[in-house]
Parts: C-alpha cells; sequence; structure tokens
C-alpha cells in the first residue's frame, strides 16, 4: 500500500465519516419523499419481518452517530465535567424539540395548530435525541470496555422480552405496543400500524446499536496504521452481520420493533461499509465523486429537518400532487414517476447543501 496507508492519522478528519453520513441523509430524504402511492419495493421499508435497502439508512446513521460520538469526547478526554454534560444534555433535548415541532407543523398546516392531544412524541428525532443523549453520558462514567458489555446487556434483555411476550407479533399485543401505550399513550404514537417503528420500547435496542457505533469510533481513534483500522473495523463488520444471520432462525429480521438480528447485521454492513469507503477514500485518495454526498455529511441533521419541512409545504399545498401528475404525463410508469420525484425532491434539498458545503457553513443542531 501506499505511503498513507501507512500513517496512523491519529488526528487527521476522516473524510469518509462525513460520506457516510452524507450517503444516508440522501437516503433519509429520498425515502421519505415519494411522489406517489406506488414505489418500487427496494425504495420502500418492509412491511414487517424482513429487510430492504431502505431499511439500512436510519440503522447507518445511528451507527455513524456512536462512531462520532466516540470521536467527539474522547477530544474531552472522557471526563465527565460540567460543561461537557450540559452540552450533550442541551443537544439532545433540542433534537427532541425539533422533533416535536416537525410533528407539530404537520398538524398546523392541516388545520389543527392546537392538537397537542395527538401529537408524535416518538419519531426519527426524538429516538436521534434519546440515543445521543444516553449512549454520551454512558460514555463519560463508564469504561470502554463496560460500554461493551453495556450493549451485550441490552440486546439480550430485549431479545427475551421480545420472544417471551409476542415480540415479533404486528398487532396490539406486541410487547413493544404494549409498553409504548403504557408510557407513551396510543394517541402520541405511529397510527399507520400496530407497533410504532420508532417507540420507546425498541429504543432500549437503539441504544445497544449506538454503542456498536461507539465501539468502533474506538477502533478507529486507536494508536494503529490505517490499514490495520480498516481491516479490524471489517472482520468485526462481518463478524456481527453473519451473527445476526444466523441468529434470525429465532429472531428475525425486523426494522419496525428494532430487532436485535436487525442491530446485528446492519452495524455489520455500517462497519464494512466504513471500512471500505476509509480505503478508498483516505487511503487511496479517491476523492472527487463524493463530494456531493460530503455536502450533506457536513450538515446532516440540518439538511434532514429542512426537507422535513418542505415536504409538509409543498403537501400542503398541492404542489407535490401537481409536480407528480406532471411527471406521469411524460412518464407513463407510476413507480418510476414516484422514484425521479423522490430523487428530484432529494436534488433540491442539494441546492441547499451545496453552496453552506462551498462556503463551509456548518448548521449543527
Amino acid at each position: 500500500m501506499g505511503t498513507a496507508a501507512q500513517t496512523t492519522v491519529k488526528s487527521q478528519r476522516l473524510l469518509s465519516l462525513d460520506v457516510l453520513r452524507g450517503i444516508t441523509i440522501v437516503g433519509m430524504i429520498v425515502v421519505n419523499n415519494a411522489g406517489g402511492p406506488v414505489s418500487w419495493d427496494y425504495l420502500k421499508h418492509s412491511t414487517w419481518n424482513g429487510m430492504t435497502p431502505c431499511d439500512l439508512v436510519f440503522p447507518f446513521f445511528l451507527f455513524i452517530m456512536g462512531v462520532t460520538t466516540y470521536l467527539s469526547l474522547s477530544k474531552q478526554r472522557f471526563e465527565p465535567s460540567r460543561p461537557v454534560i450540559t452540552k450533550i444534555v442541551r443537544r439532545a433535548v433540542l433534537i427532541i424539540l425539533i422533533g416535536w415541532a416537525l410533528h407539530w407543523f404537520g398538524l398546523a398546516c392541516k388545520g389543527e395548530p392546537f392538537a397537542f392531544d395527538r401529537l408524535r412524541l416518538t419519531g426519527v428525532l426524538p429516538r436521534i435525541g434519546l440515543c445521543f443523549g444516553v449512549v454520551s453520558l454512558m460514555a463519560l462514567f463508564l469504561s470502554r470496555k463496560t460500554m461493551v458489555w453495556s450493549a451485550v446487556a441490552l440486546l439480550v434483555l430485549y431479545s427475551a422480552l421480545m420472544c417471551l411476550f409476542n415480540g415479533y407479533e404486528n398487532d396490539s399485543t406486541n410487547f413493544n405496543a404494549v409498553v409504548d401505550r403504557f408510557l407513551v399513550g396510543a394517541s402520541h404514537l405511529y397510527h399507520k400500524s400496530p407497533v410504532d417503528p420508532e417507540g420507546i420500547a425498541s429504543t432500549v435496542s437503539a441504544l445497544a446499536h449506538t454503542i456498536i457505533g461507539f465501539c468502533c469510533g474506538a477502533v478507529i481513534k486507536r494508536d494503529a496504521v490505517l490499514a490495520d483500522k480498516v481491516l479490524t473495523l471489517f472482520v468485526i463488520g462481518f463478524m456481527l452481520m453473519a451473527g445476526g444471520f444466523l441468529l434470525t432462525e429465532w429472531m428475525p429480521l425486523n426494522k419496525r420493533v428494532w430487532s436485535p438480528t436487525f442491530v446485528l447485521v446492519t452495524t455489520g454492513l455500517a462497519s464494512m461499509l466504513l471500512a471500505t469507503l476509509i480505503y478508498f477514500i483516505d487511503m487511496q485518495g479517491h476523492r472527487r465523486w463524493c463530494r456531493f454526498f460530503e455536502s450533506f455529511g457536513v450538515n446532516p441533521l440540518f439538511l434532514y429537518v429542512f426537507s422535513e419541512l418542505l415536504a409538509t409545504l409543498v403537501g400542503r399545498f398541492g404542489t407535490k400532487r401537481g409536480m407528480y401528475e406532471s411527471l406521469l404525463s411524460v412518464i407513463p410508469d407510476p413507480e418510476l414517476a414516484s422514484a425521479v420525484y423522490a430523487v428530484g425532491f432529494m436534488l433540491l434539498c442539494g441546492a441547499i447543501a451545496w453552496p453552506l458545503y462551498r462556503h463551509r457553513i456548518y448548521i449543527k443542531i
């Protein structure tokens, strides 16, 4: 390997981290903004058991958040000082509040600004906020070895509860559905299925997911040549993925309940993809192709929030329907037209991402 591959790169920022984060945000925007009522199967989440490419997007984001949490806190030497704790709690609460505000904005655009009794308290951003806050605080007070065992304990506990209490049944008796209704109330949950895909109960498994990313961040930060780190990440990823697939006979892959096998498989795939990106981007220097994704990766949460606000507005004023029908007039295949709309919507968000990236404007949430 070249000279770059032999450096330890102790303090150099890895471009591959921003690229992987950008890929996940691009994927989230495309998946969440189908133009019409039908889409290709691989552009839809799995209905229940199983996994599609779309099901990889959110878990990849949580994984990379775990990685960057380690890298960020290592700069503070994991010392639980008051300023550090305050910053973590403030950011976690802010992310959760923004998630609630997005749900409220959707209700307000439907003419129901005071329907607080139906405000969804779960969701993508609340889960991100909870996982970031809890894992960051754990990292300040627990050793790296204890963090590993914490992930194992959380997955074992969640596995037992899922297997004992109808955790893989897609109805109201599901363990997750029962716990979420008790803790949050049915009116504040996801209403399109019996089980909330970002419920409180399944966040236990999502915490373990984020901790695995955190531990992979420790691999990246350790003193070693970059080639050794890449190999270690790839091997860890393969072992996680293989272990997850082996266990699917007893615990199906299921994003909606964030099953333990789903955690193992998706973190394994994310680790291997990150290792691959580090090799090609940071070691081999193939960087020109990834600037588009990097532009999304340096402002990930801001662009996600922007896309959600924009999607609500274009839906409220009928713009989405008009654009989709215009596409159907030239693209008779409704699935293709829906995909073209989703990609076009993502590129519109890119029109915001690119100038921010070019001018090095980073909006942190």
